[in-house]
């Protein structure tokens, strides 16, 4: 299994992990489903309580998959553009505002309530990870039927499948196989 991500970085993988191809479980199937996942990870930003609405799940699963694309991106790839877009969006939706907090410390925070709020948070640690460069570490396991994000704790930052012995292996006995087909 892979290994958390540091600090508030962790967050961002569980949110991309909550739609699991493999085992075809989606956590986010309904918008109160969307509210309780917010709330159990402190993204509401001290709200009572947020209503999600069916258009917040699918913007909220849209930004999810956006983030999952940029991901997938740190094996090498481009960058999707359309999943940049998507990311943009949802920063301007949540109205990202850089605030000063003490003798040159600053913190990102979304000046949007709701779920464009706690999304915003979310893209205000992957900015915070980008900083401190961690982001590149966190990745998607390019495996079709995975793509669950992980983090790469490789000393030199090259693991490719979020569990060798799993997808890493379905790969090596594909590849075996198109190497070597019997008939």
């Amino acid at each position: 299994m892979s290994n958390p991500a540091p600090g508030d970085l962790e967050t961002v993988r569980a949110f991309v992990n909550t739609l699991d191809i493999d085992d075809a479980i989606e956590e986010l199937a309904l918008p109160a489903d969307l509210g309780r996942w917010l709330a159990q990870h402190d993204l509401l930003g001290g709200a009572p309580s947020v209503r999600p609405s069916a258009e917040d799940l699918r913007h909220a699963t849209r930004l999810r998959e956006a983030l999952r694309a940029h991901l997938l991106a740190h094996h090498g790839q481009p960058v999707d553009p359309a999943a940049v877009a998507v990311l943009d969006a949802a920063a301007r939706r949540a109205r990202l505002t850089l605030r000063f907090t003490g003798d040159d410390e600053t913190v990102l925070e979304p000046a949007a309530g709701g779920v464009d709020g706690a999304l915003g948070r979310l893209l205000a640690i992957v900015n915070g990870a980008i900083d401190d460069g961690s982001w590149q570490r966190l990745k998607v396991c390019p495996a079709d039927n995975c793509l669950l994000a992980f983090y790469d704790a490789s000393r030199n930052r090259s693991a490719v499948w979020c569990d060798m012995r799993v997808c890493g292996n379905r790969a090596k006995v594909r590849g075996y196989r198109e190497r070597h087909p019997t008939g």
